[in-house]
């Protein structure tokens, strides 16, 4: 799905009219459909009393029609049109005038002291402002906004939290419960630094344009079910272990060989059809009665890895997990990317070494994908302002080293060069000691068997959080660990083959 700007939204609403002969109005009332379906299935107590927060703007008319819905279908609901503005949008003053004729409650506030009392009220849906801000909220606007942030209530935001910006840092916006918004995904809505604005996010489609949608151009990307569905290889009736790829895993250290371990089980359960696991003395006693299908080169001499050498071919390689920073392990290190050629991930120590000898950094092949979660990137790339100031370094690197770089967290990010893709999949269950160790060896099995660099990154991503997704009802996030995300890998291609099938 694509990521759009502000500026490319209005141009899709716009083409909509056009290409399909609908009136704003229609358009709006879509809107507010869309809106008012996803809150009668979530909120089915019509007794819960409703304020609507509405601006002058086009979000305010779609608070309005949603006002109008929710009154028609027995819902306890009262408008508060906070007038920011002497002149309102002519969508928006029209669904005024409907709803004075349909008696839906209406309370105009243009100063502070008419702000009405928020505790009268069980649920606060903010359509002040939408995706047009550009400029810091004042006035009238920003005291409602900061009632609303104090009151303690559910707030439900109208396609984004009112005081949000698109392109730039948010100091002051509402503290948002839900965001329903339109359609089209805006990055906004994933960045770490506004998630206490955006709450959790759902998209609705409120038909929209498909060809508006498909003309317009842009590097960011919303990666869906479908779209990584779309990436899946058939896999052949005479496929053999022979030609389903063999990769490597190197890492571990004195206690910490669990990690191989992971990483070892998750290249194979990803469809790999062989994996050699190389770590430091005593791999072989601890891989061997956990996880018997893999292969094991050790170091028996040492608890940490001096040396890395080896004489397979692996397809590709996972390196870095639990690999600790031992002064010879980092020379063993320095040696083996002196030499590679093959596929690679790297991850935890690796990174961390290479943040040391960033020089390093020009031996790494080109496509190799780097795994840092935040602070592993700090050390790479250096602390930045915000999440913004983030993104223009991230880019910086990627175009210095040509690698593709893996931002974990919520709303995992892939960056291929000027291409940014945003997951979607994924819940805080993945804040698990070793999660990051099964990503890596997912990557690795996915490179294993040929697919890109980029499609094996983002196929992992996904799928690594789909994981948690389809356990939530079974298995607490609290109670969540990185063998439970092994486990439901096949059952995560269950659901893509069956995406491809529908499609």
């Amino acid at each position: 799905m694509k990521i759009l700007s502000a500026e490319q939204i209005r141009e899709i609403d716009a083409k909509t009219v056009t290409y399909d002969a609908v009136s704003s109005l229609e358009l709006m009332k879509r809107a507010a459909k869309a809106f008012y379906y996803w809150f009668i299935e979530k909120y089915q107590d019509k007794q819960a009393s409703i304020l609507i927060l509405s601006g002058t703007g086009n979000n305010g008319g779609d608070g309005i029609v949603v006002a109008r819905l929710l009154s028609s279908s027995g819902y306890s609901v009262k408008v508060c049109n906070v007038e920011y503005s002497k002149r309102r949008s002519e969508d928006c003053a029209h669904n005024i005038r409907r709803a004075k004729a349909e008696n839906v409650p209406l309370l105009f506030v243009s100063k502070a002291e008419e702000i009405p009392d928020f505790s009268d009220y069980a649920i606060l849906i903010d359509a002040l402002f939408g995706t047009g801000l550009n400029r810091d909220v004042s006035g009238i606007a920003h005291d409602v906004i900061l009632r609303m942030n104090e009151s303690g209530k559910t707030i439900i935001s109208i396609d984004v939290p009112s005081g949000l910006f698109m392109d730039k840092h948010t100091d002051f916006a509402v503290q948002a419960a839900h965001t329903v918004t339109f359609q089209i995904p805006k990055a906004a809505l994933f960045l770490p630094d506004n998630a206490p604005f955006t709450g959790e996010v759902t998209l609705v489609d409120i038909g929209l344009s498909r060809k508006a949608i498909c003309e317009a151009e842009t590097n960011w990307f919303f990666q869906v079910k479908e779209d990584i569905a779309a990436l899946l290889k058939p896999l052949s009736r005479f496929a053999h272990k022979g030609t389903q790829g063999h990769a490597l895993i190197i890492g571990g250290s004195g206690g910490k060989t669990g990690s191989v371990c992971l990483a070892a089980k998750a290249a194979l359960k990803t469809g790999c059809g062989l994996v050699t696991a190389y770590g430091p003395k005593g791999l072989s006693a601890v891989l061997g009665s956990w996880f018997p299908e893999a292969m094991v080169i050790e170091d028996a001499d040492s608890d940490y890895l001096s040396d890395i050498a080896f004489d397979i071919r692996p397809d590709a390689i996972g390196v870095g997990i639990g690999l600790g920073t031992e002064p010879a392990t980092q020379k063993a290190f320095y040696r083996f990317l002196s030499g590679n050629k093959q596929s690679l991930v790297v991850d935890a120590d690796g990174l961390n070494i290479l943040s040391q000898h960033k020089e390093w950094l020009s031996l790494l092949p080109v496509g190799t994908i780097l795994t840092p979660h935040p602070k592993e990137l700090s050390r790479l790339i250096g602390s930045w302002e915000n999440d913004y100031d983030k993104m223009d370094k991230i880019h910086v690197f990627v175009k210095k080293y040509p690698v593709i770089l893996i931002l974990k967290g919520a709303y995992s990010m892939i960056v291929n060069n000027e291409t940014v893709y945003i997951n979607s999949s994924g819940t805080p269950a993945l804040a698990t000691a070793g999660s990051g160790d099964v990503l890596t060896g997912m990557i690795a099995g996915l490179l294993a068997q040929g697919y890109p660099a980029i499609d094996a990154a983002r196929m992992a991503v996904y799928m690594h959080g789909r994981t948690a997704d389809r356990t939530q009802s079974v298995i607490h996030p609290r109670s969540f660990v990185a063998s439970d995300i092994i486990d439901q890998i096949g059952n995560v291609y269950f659901e893509l083959d069956n995406e491809l099938s529908i499609h």
